[in-house]
């Protein structure tokens, strides 16, 4: 299915923010580090990917809203849509020379997501979803995995590090999981497990903690992949609560059924 020109205008602002992204990971020692909070870093790299994409996207399609990490609200004249932006999602593997983080860009119109894109600039991984028209991995249509079974299931998560509440629920949580899948990773970047749950390559993930851009694009990529995500609770609050689940679907109730159990208890 030909890209539609919204989607032209999203790729085209990853990918050259991707291209600053990738000439900066070579570079990663040299890097102006600051520290925002305890151990959750921000780079120069990650402001200049940021700047790359607000223009881009302002002088694309000018008026719209934005809704970034670095820069936060930014009101335009057009509020019926939002981009959601995260310029770096993954910045503490960018830091230590991991190549695990990506671009993650999602648009809402009238607080509906509609379109998404995700992109690992060091592998080339382009991830893009709109509304109604599938899901897609450099071209290739994507669709959540059949794995019905949790004794079977590879699963992702975030976990709290220093400085993040959670800690507790999130034990509980991960030691009811642990019992009963195949497997549990973390990858460092929460916008990668979507798109790889999208994709198959993991059967679910969840995590408490999180904001609306580690979370925009990927959420319409997995639904659009075939996959549901809910919160923890199994509603719709996942910006509200901070907090996601998503899975291939047939795995959903289950997990959401240890989820409660585990908060009950925690």
């Amino acid at each position: 299915m030909p890209a539609s020109a919204l989607m032209n205008v999203m790729v085209s602002a990853a990918r050259k923010a991707g291209r600053s992204l990738a000439r900066d990971f070579g570079e990663v020692e040299q890097l102006q580090v600051s520290v925002k909070g305890p151990a959750n870093f921000v780079s120069a790299a990650d402001h200049k990917a940021e700047d790359i994409i607000y223009r881009e996207l302002a002088k694309a399609r000018p008026g719209y809203s934005f809704l970034m990490e670095e820069r936060g609200e930014v009101a335009g004249v057009d509020a019926s849509h939002r981009w959601i932006v995260d310029p770096l999602d993954g910045t503490t593997n960018f830091l230590h020379g991991l190549p695990l983080f990506a671009i993650s860009i999602g648009l809402e119109r009238e607080g509906q997501l509609v379109a998404g894109v995700i992109y690992n600039p060091i592998n080339d991984d382009l991830f893009t979803a709109e509304k109604g028209r599938g899901a897609f991995l450099n071209d290739r249509r994507l669709r959540v995995a059949v794995r019905k079974s949790l004794a079977d299931a590879l699963v992702t998560t975030g976990i709290p590090h220093l400085g993040r509440p959670g800690h507790t629920i999130f034990l509980r949580e991960l030691e009811t999981v642990i019992k009963e899948v195949a497997g549990v990773r973390r990858t460092g970047s929460a916008a990668l497990d979507l798109a790889w749950t999208a994709a198959g390559r993991f059967d679910a993930y969840w995590e408490r903690g999180i904001k609306p851009w580690d979370l925009a694009a990927g959420i319409l990529l997995v639904r659009e992949a075939g996959g549901f995500v809910t919160d923890l609770s199994g509603g719709d609050k996942m910006f509200e609560k901070g907090q996601a689940l998503a899975t291939n679907g047939t795995l959903q109730k289950a997990l959401l059924a240890m989820f409660t159990a585990a908060a009950a208890t925690a």
